[in-house]
C-alpha cells in the first residue's frame, strides 16, 4: 500500500495532497499565486493531518508541466528536496494528464486540456476520454481553425485555465468549455500507476517540462 505526496504547482493553483493506496486522504489548495511560500507548509499540513512524516511515505509525485515557469520550479525543487531528504523516489506526471484525469468526460469523444500560455496561446494536446494522448504536447495559438478535426467529429470537452478564453473562437455544437486548474487531488491514480510500474525519475537530473524557454520581462514600474 503506497503513500505518495502529490504536488501540483504548474498554474495559478498551488495544490498539495497525500494519497494512500490510490485514494486522496488529505488536500490543501490555494490560488493566490504564493507557491514559493505555501508549497512546503502544505506538505507538512497534509502529513500532520494523517499523523505521518515524509519518511513514512513511499514516493513524491510532482506535476511536471507544461505551465508557469516559476510554479514549475517551485514544485520541482520542493519535490526533489523531499526526495533527497527522506531517500524517496521521484515520480513526475504531465500537468495536461492531470487535467484529463479530473475531467468529467462521459459522453465526449475527445478531451482537449488547455493550460494558459498568455494571449491566445495554450499548452495543449488531444486525449481520449480514458486518458490516452493522441499526439504530442504543443504550444498552440488558438484560432478558428484549431482542433477542426476533433470539433467536426465531436463532442469535445475543452478543459483547463486556458479553455475559457478560447470559448468564443471555438464555440459550436458539441463543444463544452470548463475553466479549472490541474489539481493534486486528481494525481492519485497517475501516481499510483507509476509507483506500481517503478516509473521513477532521476532525482538529481530531473527538470520540469517547460516546453517554451523562459523569457524575462522588464517591469513596468521602475523602483529606482
Amino acid at each position: 500500500m503506497a503513500k505518495i505526496i502529490l504536488i501540483e504547482t504548474s498554474t495559478a493553483l498551488c495544490s498539495v495532497a497525500l494519497e494512500i493506496d490510490g485514494k486522496v486522504v488529505a488536500l490543501r489548495e490555494d490560488s493566490t499565486r504564493q507557491h514559493a511560500s505555501m508549497t512546503a507548509p502544505f506538505v507538512k499540513e497534509v502529513l500532520d493531518e494523517q499523523g505521518l512524516t515524509v519518511k513514512d511515505c513511499d514516493a513524491v509525485c510532482v506535476g511536471k508541466g507544461p505551465g508557469s515557469y516559476t510554479g514549475l520550479r517551485v514544485g520541482a525543487s520542493t519535490a526533489k528536496g523531499l526526495c533527497f531528504g527522506a531517500g524517496l523516489p521521484l515520480i513526475a506526471v504531465g500537468s495536461l494528464d492531470v487535467l484529463v484525469a479530473g475531467a468529467e468526460a462521459d459522453g465526449f469523444k475527445y478531451v482537449v486540456p488547455m493550460i494558459d500560455a498568455r494571449r491566445m496561446e495554450v499548452f495543449t494536446n488531444v486525449f481520449t476520454p480514458d486518458g490516452k494522448a493522441l499526439g504530442e504536447v504543443r504550444a498552440e495559438v488558438v484560432d478558428e481553425g484549431s482542433f477542426a478535426a476533433q470539433r467536426a467529429e465531436g463532442p469535445v470537452l475543452f478543459i483547463g485555465d486556458g479553455a475559457g478564453k478560447c470559448a468564443d473562437i471555438l464555440a459550436g455544437d458539441g463543444c463544452r468549455f470548463v475553466s479549472c486548474c490541474p489539481s493534486a487531488k486528481n494525481m492519485a491514480v497517475l501516481a499510483e500507476n507509476a509507483w506500481k510500474e517503478r516509473n521513477f525519475e532521476n532525482t538529481a537530473y530531473f527538470e520540469p517540462f517547460y516546453l517554451k524557454d523562459f523569457v524575462a520581462t522588464i517591469p513596468r514600474k521602475k523602483l529606482f
